[in-house]
């Protein structure tokens, strides 16, 4: 298969297309400039590399490609939408469409521009298998009876909030929240709340409610760890089946060194 791989930041889009080369097929990436990383390249079997809002060109290239099946992967800050970044008309167009700027609206409008053109947007789960966390305590410590009822909680709140692209995070202690993540990322959020408590909380991240695979998959990896043990946190628990966990074996042993609780939920 020939898959077109629409590369955004971090190192999630070069671990994909290893995984599909590996499967056998065919990677042609088209990434964004000044956003995904230049050691791209060495991972797909071409590139292309578009400015923000090159949607037509994007498609013109799809289309040369041959491409009939993409993934969308690697992280695009929101703030573009909000500073002026250029986008062509046809980009234009299609925001004009949707209005507002939620993350599944943005997306489900450019999966909607591509199936005019017979292009299909995948679910890249199936390559990444390894990132995804099953149920269970992954950390030497388990969370305290006391933190087992700020994870429930959490959870509820999480997942009352994330249907309206707010709240995938939730950082709480003694069953009150802290901080609520909204465009800054599960870093900001968790570093937010250490400036408010001394420490000894509990940061919960969900999927939204129906969470659609096939983009904006919440991810976790070995900075959100640390973040996590700057700010004095010593749990995190995530949804499972609905996250990709990356560098499992080097956070597994970041947060035993740090004393941290990890739970899968």
């Amino acid at each position: 298969m020939r898959i077109g791989l629409v590369a955004g930041e971090g190192r999630l889009p070069a671990i994909f297309a290893d995984a599909a080369k590996e499967k056998g097929d065919t990677v042609i990436a088209f990434a964004l400039k000044g956003v995904a990383g230049e050691e791209l390249a060495g991972h797909v079997d071409k590139i292309h590399w578009l400015e923000w809002g090159d949607l037509k060109k994007g498609i013109l290239l799809l289309a040369m490609e041959r491409i009939g099946h993409i993934v969308l992967l690697g992280k695009i800050k929101k703030e573009l939408f909000f500073k002026g970044a250029p986008m062509d008309e046809d980009a234009r167009t299609a925001m004009k469409k949707i209005g507002d700027k939620k993350d599944y609206a943005i997306l489900n409008e450019v999966t909607n521009v591509l199936s005019k053109v017979g292009i299909k947007v995948m679910d890249p789960t199936g390559y990444l298998t390894k990132l995804i966390p099953a149920k269970g305590i992954l950390t030497k410590r388990e969370p305290l009876e006391s933190e087992w009822a700020d994870i429930n909680y959490g959870q509820l709140v999480a997942k009352s909030l994330s249907g309206f692209d707010v709240g995938q995070t939730i950082v709480l202690k003694d069953k009150t929240v802290i901080a609520v993540e909204a465009m800054e990322g599960t870093d900001e959020t968790i570093r937010r709340a250490g400036s408010f408590t001394k420490g000894g909380f509990t940061a919960v991240k969900v999927a939204r409610p129906n969470q659609d695979m096939r983009f904006d998959i919440p991810l976790v990896g070995l900075d959100t760890l640390k973040a996590l043990a700057e700010a004095g946190g010593k749990v995190l628990a995530l949804e499972a089946d609905k996250m990709l966990l990356m560098d499992k074996e080097e956070i597994i042993k970041f947060a035993d060194e740090k004393d941290i609780s990890i739970a899968v939920i």
